[in-house]
């Protein structure tokens, strides 16, 4: 039974789960707490899941920071970084601690150590660190361009795009146009992230200036496809479009799911991202159905006076079939998952599942709303 929290920031949601406690081995695993790429992939469904972007995990540092993320996307794959993400894993370790403005945390990341701060306002800024404009770092094979990071043209079936690109621990190309909204970037997207000029694949930014100090952005996230927000994608578009001279060094990038304001001295200084995170709501993971075994080649018929052999198992589609009862009792492909529930409820009654839940929220609630009025304690 894991507990969660369901956080968004600017409509970019994640599922953060606290692994604090976990054992190094634990942790460092391919699927810590379980969460191997199908639950993943099961828990972000819109439909059959909670519905989310992506999971983050809380867990013990490795290397003298205060904690450590792994996030994971919606199709399972673990990125390096997500800006969205910890900002929202800041908001999920204020409402644990009922920190006051000023706190700082140490957040080791696989692009590195990354610094959220709360702020009065309620907003989250994040040192995201300095850009990687060097093109092995990104990674991509454009090569360095006058603006002095990686730029040139792409082919994308049969039309050449003049692009940009940086990293921010994870790639992103970016691609001004004069209307973000008159881009099919559910057809684009995917061809970039893909393109053979990103070994790693890439996130995709399209982005219009409005101002100097004043853009606006629409984004395709690699693995997780069109998203309301990312903060990294933010972050490199702005070190981008000040590099090739459109923007200021501080600007407002407007993107579907709200504003964020981002940072740069245009040098070797970190990239500072200021935007909200808020709390949806928090809930408990119930252990998930036993996966279903793909379908065998049917076995040939036995000939004539030989004996038939093992029948074949078919998967089978429990939630349908099985409405009138389990229609193979001698190998239910859920038995295994009625068998942990029915564990979980001799353990726990519901009443118990969901006075945890409710108990959990309300104190965070209460912690909040306390910190945010100044009230002592």
């Amino acid at each position: 039974m894991l507990r969660f929290s369901k956080i968004q920031g600017l409509g970019n949601d994640f599922l953060v789960i606290d692994g604090r406690h976990l054992a190094p081995e634990e942790a460092d695993g391919s699927a810590p707490l379980g969460l191997d790429a199908a639950t993943v992939q099961r828990l972000c469904d819109r439909r059959f899941g909670v519905g989310g972007d992506g999971v983050i995990l809380a867990l013990p540092p490795r290397e003298g920071g205060e904690l450590r993320m792994r996030i994971f996307n919606a199709d399972g794959s673990e990125p390096e970084m997500c800006g969205n993400g910890i900002r929202c894993l800041a908001r999920f370790l204020a409402d644990q601690e009922g920190a006051a403005p000023g706190r700082t945390w140490q957040v080791e990341t696989l692009a590195g150590r990354i610094v959220p701060e709360l702020r009065p306002e309620g907003l989250i800024r994040v040192d995201m660190g300095p850009p990687f404009l060097d093109p092995a770092a990104v990674p991509t094979n454009l090569p360095i361009g006058p603006a002095g990071l990686p730029q040139g043209e792409l082919e994308v079936e049969g039309h050449w795009l003049t692009v940009a690109a940086a990293g921010m621990g994870n790639p992103h190309v970016v691609l001004p146009v004069d209307d973000v909204a008159a881009i099919d970037l559910e057809h684009l997207g995917p061809l970039l992230e893909n393109h053979d000029a990103f070994p790693a694949r890439t996130n995709v930014h399209v982005v219009q200036v409005l101002a100097p100090d004043h853009l606006v952005m629409r984004v395709w996230e690699r693995g997780a496809g069109p998203t309301l927000a990312c903060g990294t994608g933010a972050c490199a578009t702005l070190v981008a479009c000040h590099r090739l001279g459109l923007s200021a060094g501080r600007a407002r990038i407007d993107l579907p799911g709200g504003p964020l304001e981002i940072e740069w001295d245009g040098a070797e200084g970190p990239v500072f991202m200021s935007g909200p995170a808020e709390v949806v709501f928090e809930g408990v993971l119930a252990p998930g159905p036993a996966p279903i075994a793909p379908a065998q080649p049917s076995a040939p018929p036995a000939a004539a006076g030989e004996p038939a052999g093992p029948a074949a198992t078919e998967a089978i589609d429990c939630a349908a079939a099985c409405v009138s009862g389990c229609v193979r009792p001698e190998a239910c492909p859920s038995a295994a998952a009625r068998a942990a529930v029915a564990a979980l409820l001799e353990q726990r009654s519901l009443d118990e599942l969901v006075t945890i839940a409710s108990d959990s929220f309300e104190s965070r609630t209460r912690a909040r709303f306390e910190r945010d009025a100044g009230f002592p304690g």
